[in-house]
């Protein structure tokens, strides 16, 4: 029998405990493409500051899975390229998340998981994307291990979302989400205990993305990573 996750479908509404406000922002020249691809080339061996909850809400084995973080090269700055998924799904529905999801046999490794989930979710042809690394797995509530593949993505491409997992996508800047003052700690009581989680709300054109759980998560690893001395 497994042990699903219970939805916390208001998630935005869970208190803030703390901002991250006195940390520093990623400085402007190392948030360009140039500066990216060196240092995760740099950096062979590093400690996230998130690992993952480790299938706390999962009494499944665990499952590989790998996720795209395509760094869209915009003339006014990199920019990440999100998905909301849509309400109708089982698990995480409604959520911003990265185009990704499981490993499947065919499978040569997570990067070619990342490029076709991508392709398969919102239709991002490979001729776009440039893998420039990995970051370190990060294990889920529900029992995944995913790998963020980090990718460098050409403009002029043109998205096609399937709409039974994917409501949006769409683009927030790679400056805003790795400033600090923009990340958020929440806690929660669940089982007699306490859990906590990160959050990005970001305000786009025409409405707020919270962007939050595993997804914020791996955010936060990617800008102890281009911070790493």
């Amino acid at each position: 029998m497994t042990t699903r996750r219970p939805a916390i479908t208001q998630p935005q509404l869970v208190p803030v405990t703390s901002v991250d406000d006195h940390l520093p922002a990623v400085p402007a020249a190392a948030l360009t493409a140039e500066a990216i691809r060196a240092r995760v080339a740099a950096l062979s061996a590093w400690t996230p500051e998130f690992a993952g909850d480790g299938g706390l809400f999962s009494d499944r084995e665990p499952a590989g899975a790998a996720v795209l973080i395509p760094l869209v090269q915009r003339s006014e700055g990199l920019t990440l390229l999100l998905t909301r998924r849509t309400d109708h799904l089982r698990e995480h529905a409604g959520q911003i998340s990265f185009p990704g999801g499981r490993v499947e046999p065919e499978d040569d490794g997570p990067v070619a998981t990342a490029l076709r989930e991508t392709e398969e979710e919102i239709g991002l042809a490979r001729d776009y994307i440039h893998v420039i690394g990995q970051l370190p797995i990060y294990s889920t509530v529900t029992a995944f291990q995913v790998t963020p593949v980090i990718a460098l993505v050409e403009p002029g491409f043109t998205l096609k979302l399937d709409d039974f997992e994917v409501a949006e996508a769409f683009e927030v800047p790679l400056a805003f989400l790795m400033d600090p003052a923009n990340h958020r700690h929440h806690t929660f009581e669940f089982g007699g205990a306490q859990r906590r989680f990160l959050s990005m709300p970001w305000q786009g054109p025409e409405r707020e993305y919270f962007v939050w759980g595993a997804t914020a998560a791996m955010l936060r690893n990617l800008y102890r990573l281009l911070m790493a001395a």
